[in-house]
């Protein structure tokens, strides 16, 4: 699940929140979310000036790399677009 407001800064920010009930094991929590922040960091220039938080939402326990790239790609994708920027008054 991914949650997004827009802020007034000149880049997007993420939070990352796995919860133990999902992920039992520390080792699975942070390699979700080294992944997340992974992705997010290549993607960053290309993502609308928000303040994202992504938390997961159901169990990983068979859930591969693979899979979680592309989850986190496609949460990324259905972000909405640059909002036109304001012409400078001259």
């Amino acid at each position: 699940m991914l949650y997004y407001r827009p802020n007034s800064l000149d880049t997007a920010r993420l939070g990352v929140v796995v919860a133990k009930k999902l992920a039992k094991r520390a080792n699975v929590r942070n390699l979700v979310k080294r992944i997340a922040r992974e992705l997010f960091r290549r993607e960053r220039a290309g993502l609308p000036n928000h303040d994202l938080i992504a938390r997961l939402q159901a169990p990983v326990t068979h859930a591969t790399r693979a899979e979680l790239n592309q989850d986190f790609r496609a949460l990324l994708t259905r972000l909405p677009a640059h909002p036109p920027q304001p012409s400078p008054s001259a």
